[in-house]
């Protein structure tokens, strides 16, 4: 019959404007994204070495009427931020031992980058650039990571002395520090296989196994084997610490010498016998080969291989040997120095 709307028809009307009329009420309750004037930086993870200058990027895309640039570095295991940097685009503060060494790089009028001079094995971590425009504040954050080396280390008491405080000065005299999670992972896929445990920055305690076996920790799947969190002044583990480039370089002085006698023989150079993490980060980054032990400043005598061949250690991979930590009077090794 004429005059008369068919469901269907009528459906065809209606439906699109219901659909409209529903959306919008939702859309109306949506909040309405404000300004975003940080870029989002294109690598979330600066690489560099100690000693070397780096750049953290930071840039606007547009600049807002009036600003703060805040940067800081977020601490690993603390719930803080230690300020580095505040800047209003014109003058710059620094703040802290990292302030000194660091400045705004100001490529053009945008440009919030920070620069850091130096760098040093503390300066790895997280750090976040915040503008601070007092309507809505908005930040980027990135991570700084060092090629470096991670060794095991304890003292010549013996296995599992440290508490972690002194886990950390221990690392701290040997030219290192102690390593993150993030470093010893990184560690075990380039080989680091190590039965004893030790403890890491965050304050948990852990070991890379490669080779699952009965006495590290059983047969399952090779891994990083944790101890989870520890009481960081009663518990006693060894150390992890990290080490990356050299400043100066490491040399071997052939001889039969006590420990005494290498010390003389590395001042008779101009050098000093070199520390543990001196010697790890020279096989690592100059590709020290030497097949002959040699004393060290903590009183233990190793050598370095990155060729391994027979009758050099008896190990198919390469590495820091270890012969422990003879009597300091014992005439029968050479030395390893370091020279700035």
């Amino acid at each position: 019959m004429q005059g008369r709307i068919s469901l269907p028809t009528l459906c065809h009307f209606l439906l699109p404007w219901a659909f409209t009329t529903f959306h919008g009420a939702l859309g109306s309750q949506a909040p309405h994204p404000g300004p975003h004037y940080l870029l989002p930086p294109i690598h979330e993870v600066i690489h560099s070495r100690r000693g070397a200058t780096t750049t953290l990027p930071c840039v606007l895309g547009a600049p807002p009427p009036s600003y703060k640039v805040r940067w800081s570095k977020v601490e690993p295991g603390e719930l803080r931020e230690t300020p580095i940097l505040i800047t209003n685009g014109l003058h710059a503060r620094g703040y802290g031992p990292l302030g000194g060494r660091a400045r705004m790089r100001r490529g053009h009028r945008l440009d919030a980058s920070l620069v850091i001079a130096g760098v040093r094995l503390e300066d790895e971590g997280r750090y976040r650039c915040e503008l601070i425009n007092g309507i809505e504040d908005e930040s980027v954050a990135m991570t700084l990571r060092l090629e470096g080396v991670v060794f095991p280390y304890q003292p010549s008491r013996g296995r599992y002395q440290f508490n972690y405080y002194e886990a950390k000065q221990a690392c701290e005299e040997q030219d290192g520090r102690l390593a993150t999670y993030a470093q010893l992972y990184q560690a075990w896929t380039e080989g680091l296989d190590w039965c004893n445990a030790g403890w890491l920055l965050e304050g948990s305690v852990r070991y890379p196994v490669l080779t699952a076996r009965a006495p590290c920790g059983g047969r399952g799947r090779p891994g990083i084997r944790s101890y989870g969190p520890r009481d960081r002044k009663r518990d006693r583990y060894d150390a992890f610490c990290f080490t990356s480039a050299l400043s100066g370089h490491v040399f071997f002085v052939p001889g039969r010498l006590s420990l005494s006698e290498a010390h003389a023989a590395c001042r008779r150079r101009g050098a000093m016998v070199a520390k543990v993490g001196h010697l790890y980060a020279a096989w690592k980054f100059s590709g020290l080969d030497q097949c002959d032990g040699g004393w060290l400043a903590d009183g233990s005598v190793r050598f370095p291989i990155t060729t391994p061949r027979p009758r050099c250690g008896g190990l198919p991979d390469p590495g820091v040997r270890s012969f422990g930590f003879p009597r300091p009077q014992q005439a029968d090794y050479g030395t390893y120095c370091y020279s700035e």
